[in-house]
């Protein structure tokens, strides 16, 4: 199988390198900055996926991304298409505290119902509903209610 030959600008070459060399990215961005450093060099396919431990396709679409699109779309994923959170982190941890602290009265546990009145009166939950509640709660590990 013949490889497609691949060169990095010195810029593009220096940048690879200090991906390569800090911890500061995602594993995914650091083994496509190995692949196009090791391309780079000459290295064969087989020998990139033997220590890399990754399989032909990511070479192959790592090398194509850069050729296509440059350094950004071969080493840093694209954001995805989709609708965006509609509640932070910090509204799921004031529900998940809610779910944990002590039940109204006369109850020995909160249920979804409870949990979803009493949220919607804390601020920026106010139109939140019982299945996000609930899958809200789905994320953390905690016993709710249970004595």
């Amino acid at each position: 199988m013949r490889q497609t030959q691949l060169q990095l600008s010195e810029e593009a070459r220096s940048i690879v390198d200090g991906i390569r060399a800090k911890g500061l990215h995602q594993s995914r961005e650091v083994n496509r900055a190995h692949i196009l450093s090791s391309l780079d060099r000459g290295i064969p396919e087989s020998q990139i996926m033997d220590v890399l431990g990754v399989g032909r396709t990511a070479v192959w679409r790592t090398r194509a991304a850069y050729l296509q699109g440059g350094l950004d779309l071969a080493l840093f994923d694209v954001e995805r298409s989709g609708r965006p959170r509609q509640y932070d982190t910090d509204a799921e941890a004031r529900v998940t505290a809610l779910a944990c602290s002590t039940p109204p009265a006369g109850r020995q546990r909160w249920t979804m119902v409870e949990l979803e009145r009493v949220a919607r009166r804390e601020p920026g939950l106010a139109g939140v509903s019982r299945e996000t509640v609930r899958r809200m709660l789905k994320k953390t590990t905690s016993n709710h209610g249970a004595a």
